[in-house]
């Protein structure tokens, strides 16, 4: 096989970054699948000794499939069929047979500076083989039908079920003249880059020198997935993984594009820009979309204007996102294309570029040209300080590894260098009254026209003008930045951090009540701006206590009129203060408490007496459970429901003020089971089971046994409404009068087990 390359424009250098690769790859394909293959003829001779001339041809036939996953091996031997005929009409002639000549692994790329993934392979198989054929007056076409591509291919239907047939043609004049076809230079990429240009070199050499004419062609399938490798099934089925040469004859269906946006001859989708070259084979494209697509590319050789050959070659694109891995950068004011960029320089002649190039390990060499007044200025250095002589504009370049052939990449770099740009300005204010600043710019540019003034007012205002005043709402160091542009485009900023800490010039204090019951808690919300943390504050709340927080929440635990003062001074000294005389009121509240008896409530003991211990009330109400009230100071309840209950009792100050007490009564669940002493099983309907009475609420786990004197169990249960009957186990032997023993088990509502012992004595 013939060297391959592969161009991208500006750079060359990658580190396939497989974000396609990573999907179609890491899942490991379920079959070796056919990713593209081409058939070549070359005329050994004619024998005319005979009255029919025997021409005899080499067939080579290249097919190419991923290494991964299992099925889809290379025939061995691999059946071709051979067709007389021509357009749609083709008669079977034969059969030839070929084991493989030669299997090899094809390299992703030969750039040293690609890292080429480890999941990625892909195989060439090689089969040549001689056929004898009379020379005559229609086409020879030699195919070899196989399934399947890649079910991942995105730019036809269903690709999984869809065969591939690989085939040239053998013209009437190619058999005259012992003509051999043209054969491919290069094969096609196994991964090319998105979003970058690509050049692949698709010319076919033809050592006779005849024409050759370049076209993308649909690529043709036969076969399917119906058998497997080991076992095909019927050889007539042309639906088959290997459709028998003699049932299966040609012309083949045309795979299906996937229309509008994918064509036979836009195969790479929307945007790719994709064209072949009709005379030079040239195949340039800038593919957008990651994936996996199948082209079709055929070289047609003439003589004279007549059609000698049509060698047909189906391939398939891997197209990926890639990392640059070599690629030359610089630090730069505006990127004007790629790898185009804008350096500027206001007021400094000496200018130190900074090389963001990568990956260093890859780079062994810098060259910096710069073009300065005609002559040429260069340096090696990774990081040059070059002087440029006066205020103009400048070529320049950075090549990385200038004498290599693969890791090389170069930047332009356009030098802009411009009079100097001073931003400057001046701040004045009342420090202790809240109000505006006034900014006056002093700003001053050596080309004479300042156009843009953008002030950045600590982060909460932006100001486009060159002179205002402005307020802040809050107080704090106000960090004031301006930035000025000239109309070169160049830029300064001036930077003042300034202390903003006025006095409120009104004090505004918002209680959130003004009369309280006692104990009183009030907030004092502090609206009074500008304010913050760093100001001192003092509040006086009259009742002799105080505190320094911005808005306290203050309890007042006496009665009484209290007036309340407030003091703030800022960081740098400023006062204000203010006074509310008689301001809170705080009056007396009640106390509200209450008893119950009994001390234990349980559900057989569930109505419950309350008497008032409440000091200082005037009405009362007792809830109960959040539903019923009672409105009187002694009162009774029924609960109903056991578990925790919950009773509040609100009272009611002459002065109006509430007090609420809220205690919770625990109602005990009680299970009460009574066996009797004795029991007559005669049948006469009284007394004639031993069966237990009462409250079985809540009984888990019961279990009842029955011993007579000699310890032998005579009935057990597990069901509380089964009685014994007197007879062994209720179904045996009637058991004689006596006192037996009894074993009462059970589990009580609150999971507290419970056993009990007695004597049952049967009477007959």
């Amino acid at each position: 096989m013939k060297g391959q390359k592969i161009y991208f424009m500006q750079r060359n250098i990658y580190m396939l970054a497989f974000v396609f690769l990573s999907v179609l790859f890491t899942q490991r394909l379920e079959a070796k699948h056919i990713i593209g293959g081409e058939v070549y003829y070359e005329c050994l001779g004619i024998d005319s000794s005979s009255a029919t001339p025997i021409a005899t041809f080499q067939i080579t036939f290249n097919m190419y499939r991923d290494c991964f996953g299992g099925g889809a091996q290379f025939d061995e031997p691999a059946e071709f069929g051979l067709y007389a005929g021509s357009g749609d009409n083709w008669v079977y002639q034969q059969t030839f047979t070929s084991n493989l000549t030669e299997q090899v692994s094809i390299p992703i790329n030969d750039d040293p500076c690609i890292e080429e993934p480890t999941n990625v392979c892909v195989e060439r198989g090689t089969y040549i083989f001689n056929i004898n054929v009379p020379v005559i007056n229609d086409s020879y076409l030699l195919t070899y039908q196989r399934c399947c591509r890649n079910n991942t291919i995105v730019n036809i239907v269903n690709p999984q079920s869809t065969g591939a047939v690989f085939q040239v043609e053998i013209s009437p004049l190619a058999q005259q003249i012992c003509n051999n076809s043209p054969t491919f230079d290069n094969f096609p990429p196994i991964v090319v880059c998105a979003n970058t240009p690509l050049f692949f070199d698709h010319k076919a050499s033809d050592d006779e020198g005849h024409q050759l004419i370049y076209e993308f062609c649909n690529p043709i399938t036969s076969g399917g997935t119906l058998g497997t490798n080991e076992n095909p099934g019927d050889p007539t089925d042309c639906l088959g993984v290997t459709p028998s040469p003699a049932n299966c004859i040609p012309p083949y269906d045309e795979v299906i594009f996937k229309g509008p946006d994918f064509m036979v001859d836009n195969p790479l989708g929307p945007g790719s820009g994709i064209n072949l070259n009709t005379f030079t084979g040239l195949l340039t494209a800038n593919p957008k979309l990651t994936g996996q697509f199948v082209i079709g590319v055929c070289v047609k050789e003439y003589l004279n204007g007549e059609l000698l050959s049509e060698v047909r070659r189906d391939f398939q694109f891997n197209v990926t996102a890639c990392q640059i891995l070599v690629y030359a950068d610089v630090a730069n004011d505006a990127v004007i294309k790629e790898q185009e960029f804008l350096i500027r320089s206001c007021g400094e002649n000496e200018i130190t570029f900074e090389n963001l190039s990568q990956d260093k390990n890859f780079i062994e060499e810098y060259l910096w040209e710069f073009d300065i007044l005609g002559e040429t200025v260069t340096s090696n250095e990774e990081n040059p300080t070059i002087e440029f002589p006066e205020i103009g504009e400048y070529f320049g370049q950075l090549i990385i590894n200038p004498n290599s052939d693969e890791c090389r990449d170069t930047a332009l770099l356009f030098i802009e260098v411009f009079p100097p740009i001073e931003a400057d300005y001046t701040y004045d204010y009342d420090t202790c009254q809240p109000g505006p600043i006034t900014f006056e710019d002093f700003s001053e540019s050596g080309s004479g026209i300042i156009l843009d003034w953008e002030w950045d007012l600590n982060g909460e205002d932006t100001v486009k003008i060159a002179d205002h005043d402005y307020e802040f709402t809050t107080a704090d160091n106000k960090i004031v930045k301006l930035t000025v542009t000239d109309i070169n485009d160049c830029k300064d900023s001036m930077i003042i951090d300034i202390p903003y800490y006025p006095a409120p010039a009104n004090i505004i204090v918002e209680p959130s009540t003004f009369e309280g019951c006692l104990p009183a808690n009030i907030k004092f919300n502090n609206l009074s701006q500008p304010i913050s943390d760093a100001y001192d504050i003092l509040w006086s709340f009259g009742d002799g206590k105080t505190d320094t927080t911005i808005s306290p929440l203050h309890i007042y635990e006496e009665t009484g009129i209290f007036s309340v003062d407030l003091e703030i001074t800022s960081p740098i000294g400023c006062y204000s203060s203010a006074s509310y005389p008689f301001w809170i009121q705080v009056k007396e509240s009640p106390i509200a408490d209450f008893d119950y008896t009994p001390d234990r409530v349980t559900s057989n003991d569930n109505v419950v007496s309350f008497v008032d211990n409440s000091i200082d009330a005037i009405s009362w109400q007792y809830i109960f459970n959040d539903d019923a009230s009672v409105f009187q100071p002694n009162t009774t309840f029924t609960f109903q429901d056991t578990g925790l209950q919950k009773i509040d009792l609100i009272v009611l100050h002459p002065s109006g003020c509430p007090d609420t007490l809220t205690r919770f009564i625990d109602v005990i669940p009680v299970a009460s089971i009574f066996l009797p002493n004795a029991f007559s099983p005669n049948g006469d309907g009284i007394n004639d089971l031993f069966k237990g009475k009462g409250n079985y609420f809540g009984v888990k786990d019961y279990e009842m046994q029955i011993y007579n004197r000699w310890g032998e169990l005579v009935f057990r249960t597990e069901d509380p409404d089964e009685g014994w009957n007197g007879r062994v186990n209720n179904v045996g032997r009637e058991t004689p009068s006596d006192v037996y023993v009894y074993k009462l088990i059970y589990t009580g509502p609150r999971g507290e087990p419970v056993t009990e012992d007695g004597f049952a004595t049967l009477v007959r």
